[in-house]
């Protein structure tokens, strides 16, 4: 697994004076997206339910901005005080990185429902909870843009995973709902599809439930192997960038050829 412990070295500054939102920031994907998008110049609210501040230490330890904030994204009401302080640090927001998510294998004649629900309200419920309360800077600040994660779970089928596929697949339709509804208010929204990236998540999808046949792990594995949550947290800054700004509803799998 790569290090995302260190500042990313980047001659890029494409978000001097931004005000980027990362959830799921104490780790994976969201912790190296928090730090590229410091790397580039912005002020940073990193959110997740633990290891935030040890991402914001790391940014203010190489002079850039950042605050943490415990947050669990199913629930509406912590995310609405988190985002209400978050940009009271911040002075708005110009970024969303809807990046926290959870996932796990399971037969789904023996799902717990429980399980199931929780999958989806962190992955996609939590999606829209910080959708909905950045959308009201965003608008006030004439406009920004939004980043989700799906999967490529979200794009074909996935044994065992029908909680997580549903989640995900849901996520590609979200962003597309909020692409089309707010296309002209300068608000962009995206998304972006990894494969299998090495964080830790990815130890969820990597013990086969019994009686599966090992063999439907192919459909996760990775012709081009491993992805690091470093090429993800590039493009996330790309699509977020003035770079891409004719970019909006798009789903871009980042796979390493998983859906070729």
């Amino acid at each position: 697994m790569s290090d995302t412990t260190t500042f990313p070295d980047t001659p890029l500054r494409r978000f001097d004076g931004k005000r980027v939102v990362i959830t799921g920031a104490g780790s994976g994907i969201g912790r190296a997206t928090a730090l590229r998008f410091a790397a580039e110049g912005a002020a940073v609210a990193c959110l997740d339910m633990r290891g935030a501040e040890d991402t914001a230490v790391v940014v203010r330890g190489a002079g850039g901005q950042a605050q943490a904030w415990d947050c669990d994204v199913a629930d509406a009401a912590m995310v609405e005080r988190t985002i209400a302080e978050a940009t009271e640090f911040l002075g708005g927001v110009d970024v969303l990185g809807n990046i926290a998510g959870i996932g796990r294998f399971a037969w789904t004649h023996e799902e717990d429902p429980d399980a199931f629900d929780r999958i989806v309200r962190v992955n996609l419920h939590g999606s829209f909870h910080l959708a909905r309360y950045c959308l009201p800077h965003m608008l006030l600040g004439g406009g920004g843009v939004i980043v989700n994660i799906a999967s490529t779970a979200g794009l074909i089928g996935q044994s065992w995973s029908a909680a997580y596929a549903s989640s995900k697949g849901a996520v590609v339709m979200l962003t597309k709902a909020l692409a089309y509804e707010y296309r002209t208010n300068n608000i962009r929204v995206n998304a972006i599809a990894p494969g299998f990236t090495n964080t830790n998540i990815i130890h969820s999808f990597l013990e086969v439930p019994e009686g599966g046949n090992p063999r439907d792990l192919h459909k996760i594995s990775t012709p081009m192997g491993s992805g690091e949550p470093e090429e993800v947290a590039s493009l996330i800054a790309y699509v977020a960038s003035p770079d891409a700004r004719f970019m909006t509803g798009a789903v871009i799998p980042l796979d390493g050829g998983i859906t070729c």
